[in-house]
């Protein structure tokens, strides 16, 4: 089939809108991005975890109490992560907390940019069965 410069004329304008609107239909659906950052020592909530959400969720105005769900205020973050269904230990990778984190999921948390460092320890404390520890 040849393509006329009339057909070429139509198409291309489009394809282009297609192209230009296609990634505003993403809706939470699992991207694959990799990470080359494990975390093999011992992750806990109290000293690992807790300062992370502190630092980047909570303090920033967020997810504090009265701000955005879940409220990851250090006395309330274990509960509305874990009873909140942010947390599948039995698929660690598959959990709402790590594909947010990891940039899987949108929006891509925390609200300053990924961090693979974040993302690994919050997968590693996942893997080692997310104790309020």
């Amino acid at each position: 089939m040849i393509m006329t410069k009339k057909g070429l004329a139509v198409t291309l304008p489009i394809g282009l809108l297609l192209a230009f609107f296609a990634p505003g239909c993403y809706n939470g659906t699992l991207i694959d991005v990799g990470s080359n950052l494990e975390i093999t020592r011992e992750v806990t909530y109290t000293v690992d975890v807790v300062p992370l959400l502190e630092k980047n969720c909570s303090l920033s105005g967020c997810h504090s109490a009265g701000g955005i769900a879940p409220d990851l205020s250090a006395d309330k973050a274990y509960g509305s992560l874990t009873n909140g269904g942010y947390i599948e230990v039995a698929n660690p990778a598959n959990s709402r907390l790590y594909g947010l984190l990891s940039g899987r999921l949108a929006p891509t948390m925390p609200v300053s940019g990924k961090d693979p460092e974040i993302a690994a320890i919050i997968l590693a404390w996942i893997n080692q069965g997310a104790q309020n520890n």
